[in-house]
């Protein structure tokens, strides 16, 4: 049986006449909404996602948060694949994986010293660095930042003024300090 008292609402905060509920004391609208909550939580995580475009509560790595990539354990369990394209290379595909989930992705080929791939494979490296950084934010909660981007973005490079080159050069400008390293490697701000 619940208590009526004349207090501030735990959620609203308004001075109501108020229930308790658990070791929380709410008034009759939040009473409502906390069963609600409750007893629909599916209905709610589809609200929140609809209203701020993220998971209600992100996945964790055995309850705690990954703060960055860091994190990660030593050694991961992982699965290779083979594939060709349309030019007959052959590129293997590699899937580390946690708890069965994917969170990082490397690619790589026999002909990464062919001189006409280098700009395929930089590329290609930006593409997986950047699918394994949204991998360990889906499935493991790790924070997704702008500058964790650029970070991957810059490790990407495999010679100056290759695309990742230029795409760090240029999103670098929008980082809150406004510094960014220009085509000699001096720091310049905007």
């Amino acid at each position: 049986m619940s208590e009526t008292t004349k207090e501030c609402c735990a959620l609203c905060g308004q001075q109501k006449k108020l229930h308790s509920t658990g070791n929380r004391k709410l008034c009759s609208t939040c009473r409502a909404i906390f069963g609600h909550v409750k007893n629909h939580p599916e209905e709610i995580k589809k609200v929140w996602c609809e209203l701020y475009d993220e998971p209600i509560l992100p996945r964790t790595n055995n309850g705690h948060p990954i703060k960055d990539e860091g994190e990660l354990p030593n050694v991961l369990d992982g699965k290779r694949y083979r594939t060709v394209d349309r030019e007959n290379n052959k590129w293997y595909l590699s899937v580390s994986e946690v708890d069965g989930r994917p969170v990082e992705v490397f690619a790589s080929t026999a002909f990464d010293r062919d001189n006409e791939l280098q700009s395929r494979i930089s590329n290609l490296t930006t593409i997986t660095r950047l699918i394994s950084l949204m991998l360990r934010h889906i499935f493991m909660g790790e924070r997704l930042t702008f500058e964790k981007c650029l970070k991957q973005i810059k490790r990407s490079s495999r010679q100056r003024d290759d695309l990742p080159d230029m795409l760090y050069g240029v999103l670098s400008r929008y980082t809150e300090n406004r510094k960014y390293v220009d085509k000699d490697g001096a720091q310049m701000t905007s």
